[in-house]
């Protein structure tokens, strides 16, 4: 695995939660009256982080797993609005959900750390990515913690033109 893509993985944890960290207070939980334009899910802030979490557990570990125990295995997507709304992503507790994310990216920065060139090899068929190797999939989920810092961010810009609307 590339330095710049462990080392991106690894300090993550550490810009969500600054990111998450900027949303003030009374916006954690809001929905802008149109999502056009955001570059990650349809989700508030405290939903995005609700996200990373699961789309960490329950998508990346096990996906990693089956690519290193199973023959080119079939990675479905995991259905996000549908978790979201069985996991009742809007009432999460914050500081729970980052506290577990950042305890699951250890796990996975450990994983990608301790893996050979072969293994970094092995094959999986991931829903909507088509043929990857487990060295694919580290870089889409890079990618995808990339999506959710921008999310944030999208989601800040909205705020500020609400709160400079309103104050105007």
């Amino acid at each position: 695995m590339n330095k710049a893509t462990l080392d991106a993985l690894m300090l993550f944890p550490l810009q969500l939660e600054a990111h998450y960290a900027a949303i003030p207070a009374a916006y954690k939980h809001w929905a802008p009256p149109s999502w056009d334009g955001i570059p990650s899910e349809h989700f508030t802030a405290i939903e995005q982080v609700c996200h990373v979490r699961d789309v960490e557990v329950d998508g990346y570990h096990v996906r990693f797993q089956r690519t290193l125990n199973e023959s080119n295995p079939s990675l479905p997507d995991l259905g996000s609005e549908a978790l979201a709304k069985a996991r009742s992503y809007a009432t999460a507790d914050a500081v729970e959900v980052l506290t577990a994310f950042r305890a699951a990216r250890a796990q996975t920065v450990q994983l990608l750390s301790g893996l050979s060139a072969e293994q970094f090899k092995r094959m999986a068929e991931f829903e909507d990515y088509g043929p990857s190797s487990l060295r694919s999939l580290a870089h889409y989920l890079c990618s995808h913690d990339q999506q959710h810092l921008a999310g944030l961010q999208w989601l800040l810009g909205k705020i500020e033109a609400v709160r400079a609307q309103t104050a105007a």
